[in-house]
């Protein structure tokens, strides 16, 4: 029954092409939202949906979350926490790390299972950990929501209030899950993109830029050499 409340369609329904105003608009917003901490250290929250028909989003995502930290300079650093919910009511969130294999072991192993969203408690981890230390920025990757939209957007304006960016990558084309996303990425000022799982060098590009973002403001994104930053990078100007 769970799955079949689902807003997002879960099957049959091919992911629309990631347009690339999406993400243009994503770094283009992200250079509006709070700057990250002096020192070039930053505290990133890396949330996902982990129920049951996300695994493969979620293997994708174990395999790219590296580029994360390749966009961190040896003189930086970028201090991540994993979260995730899945099954009924199960949401966990892992310690600080500030490495790829680190990362990179807390997710191996991890298993998607059914259930519905959990949203609520994403927000509201995000508030209790910016209240004991600045999160330069959220993001958070999922394709549904199942939860009354009117009060996610109240806990996002919350978000918002602390200056707290929240950077929302959706999977597939649900028209519904795309305008929530927007609003709460407008009463943080944080930005939205989507993303299409057979391209997964849209998303590792994302994940780059959030990554530089979160640790070295514009200048450090600016800094980033591939030819998909240096194209996003364009589109700024």
């Amino acid at each position: 029954m769970a799955e079949k409340s689902r807003i997002a369609r879960r099957s049959g329904d091919a992911a629309a092409p990631s347009s690339r105003s999406d993400i243009a608009a994503f770094v283009r917003n992200a250079n509006a939202v709070a700057r990250p901490a002096e020192g070039g250290q930053g505290r990133l929250l890396f949330a996902i949906d982990a129920t049951m028909s996300r695994q493969p989003t979620w293997d994708l995502a174990c395999g790219l979350q590296a580029e994360m930290f390749k966009a961190i300079p040896p003189e930086s650093a970028l201090d991540v926490q994993l979260l995730y919910f899945r099954g009924f009511g199960e949401c966990r969130n892992s310690k600080w790390v500030r490495d790829a294999n680190a990362l990179s072991r807390l997710m191996t192993g991890i298993e998607c299972r059914g259930g519905h969203t959990q949203i609520r408690k994403v927000f509201s981890h995000a508030k209790a950990e910016h209240g004991k230390q600045r999160l330069n920025a959220v993001v958070y990757i999922g394709d549904a929501i199942e939860e009354d939209v009117d009060m996610l957007a109240q806990r996002a304006g919350e978000l918002g209030l602390l200056k707290c960016p929240l950077f929302l990558f959706q999977e597939g084309s649900d028209q519904r899950v795309e305008a929530a996303f927007r609003d709460f990425a407008r009463l943080t000022k944080g930005a939205y993109a989507r993303f299409d799982s057979n391209a997964p060098a849209q998303l590792a590009d994302l994940l780059k830029a959030v990554a530089a973002f979160a640790s070295g403001g514009r200048t450090l994104l600016g800094q980033q050499k591939s030819a998909s930053a240096k194209a996003l990078l364009e589109q700024l100007r």
